[in-house]
């Protein structure tokens, strides 16, 4: 049998050193600037030869400058593991982060070909354009960006089937080789079920990012749809909306989420009828987008209305009543349950985000501009407010995504997510937590992957915030 994988492979001799220095060097140097702040600053400008003034730099400055360098030092140290681990033969030369990186490949050449692509092309993409002149929204359009790609190639990247249970490596740690097979090894150990836990964390992308972005984006249907006629007319409607948004959001967010995802709550028909209210919004919303936007040529209007209707019913029915007779659309119960969750929970406080904005634009010169010339209420709200509200809307919708990601491994760890033996990693960190002190790796790595796909969508809502805030 082959020995255990080392972490780092051939280059950790060289390396290891290398990183540790570095990274010692760097925290020094982080803790002096922390210890310079405390002083008061003295005076950094000096009086040149022709009377002008001109910075002086002082210790911080210097140390400023020493930790950034030090960080891009960490930084290339890190890159060429994933680097080596593209080019060194054999998985023992690799290490277990060599060989992690190997099979990453199409996410890293799916990663370089869209910002290759993206920067050469900013200046003609708009807000997403815009987003590569923030450092901080490019760091979050990349860990978001891994996390997509991962999801998509997810098959090629697993090393084992992730519901596979394998003779003899019942919680064995990372690195540990597959008996039988050569050159096939456990790289981040084995569950307590002897799965492959490298396997379950990368398949648990596609479960999470098959449902967070999905229900967000019905989350945000329902609220657009309601919002905007609730700030825009206002009055008795839009107090009656209120007060419905106001009782959905009156529960606590876990315990509405526990209630309804339980496996009994099916025998009510609940999810159902929730289902059948919630996902006609989406055609409710497009009918009407088009039919604002084209009512003066009935041609054109009449082309998309009754294109919506026909691709939008035929979904709304697999998925809402599973009764779609071509079997293209459907949704598992369990997945139903979750989903429907998901929109009824983050739909009011979409609705009252919307509903803000257009009260604050609907006073604008531009809606009185639009009244003047005889539109309708809802081109003013679908093609004049809605547009101008997009920045916040999108930075919210980014937000709500790592909220529901959070939501789905909290219900995957209490043990109500999709289906008991999925790899979501929710329910990773469920079967991994009871061996926690003695075999941590099944419930640390999910919890990691879970906490960078969160961090990235923060980063990249911030982006996109403070590029918005230039418009």
């Amino acid at each position: 049998m082959s020995d255990l994988l080392t972490w780092t492979g051939a280059a950790g001799p060289v390396l290891n050193p290398l990183l540790l220095a570095l990274v010692a060097l760097l925290l020094l140097a982080w803790v002096l600037q922390f210890m310079l702040s405390l002083f008061a600053s003295g005076d950094t400008a000096v009086v040149l030869a022709d009377g002008t003034l001109a910075a002086r730099r002082g210790p911080a400055d210097l140390l400023g400058m020493a930790a950034r360098w030090l960080l891009l030092g960490v930084l290339a140290v890190v890159l060429a593991y994933l680097v080596l681990g593209l080019v060194l033969p054999g998985k023992p030369a690799k290490g277990i982060i060599g060989a992690m990186s190997a099979q990453f490949w199409p996410v890293w050449l799916a990663l370089i070909v869209t910002f290759a692509v993206s920067l050469r092309f900013k200046r003609k993409l708009g807000l997403y354009g815009k987003l590569f002149d923030s450092p901080v929204g490019m760091v979050g359009f990349g860990i978001v960006l891994f996390w997509i790609f991962t999801a998509i190639f997810a098959d090629i990247i697993i090393t084992h089937d992730p519901l596979a249970q394998l003779s003899g490596l019942k919680n064995k740690v990372p690195g540990t080789p597959v008996p039988g097979e050569d050159n096939s090894y456990y790289l981040l150990g084995g569950d307590s079920l002897a799965r492959d836990v490298f396997s379950r964390m990368v398949m648990g992308a596609r479960r999470v990012l098959a449902i967070a972005p999905a229900a967000t984006a019905f989350a945000f249907m329902v609220g657009i749809t309601l919002g905007l006629p609730a700030g825009y007319f206002g009055g008795r409607l839009d107090t009656f909306l209120s007060f419905i948004a106001n009782l959905v959001l009156a529960f606590p967010v876990i315990l509405l989420f526990y209630l309804l995802v339980t496996p009994e709550i099916r025998v009510t028909g609940i999810p159902i009828i929730l289902a059948a209210a919630l996902f006609i919004f989406p055609v409710i919303f497009f009918c009407v987008l088009w039919n604002s936007r084209y009512f003066t040529d009935p041609k054109k209007r009449n082309i998309y209305v009754g294109l919506t209707l026909v691709i939008g019913l035929w979904a709304y029915s697999g998925l809402a009543f599973n009764a779609d007779p071509l079997g293209v659309w459907s949704m598992d119960p369990n997945l139903l349950n979750v989903f429907v969750s998901v929109v009824f929970v983050n739909a009011p406080t979409v609705f009252r985000i919307v509903r803000g904005i257009v009260l604050d634009l609907k006073a604008r010169d531009y809606v009185a501009a639009g009244q003047t010339r005889g539109e309708g209420p809802w081109y003013i709200m679908l093609w004049e407010i809605l547009p101008n509200a997009r920045g916040p809307l999108i930075v919210d919708f980014c937000l709500r995504i790592g909220y529901t990601t959070i939501l789905l491994g909290t219900l995957g760890f209490f043990g109500l997510g999709v289906s008991p033996e999925s790899p979501d990693w929710g329910s990773t960190i469920d079967d991994g937590r009871r061996l926690l002190s003695v075999f941590p790796h099944p419930a640390i790595v999910p919890a990691l992957a879970l906490m960078s796909l969160v961090l990235g969508l923060n980063l990249l809502a911030d982006g996109l915030r403070e590029e918005s805030l230039k418009d």
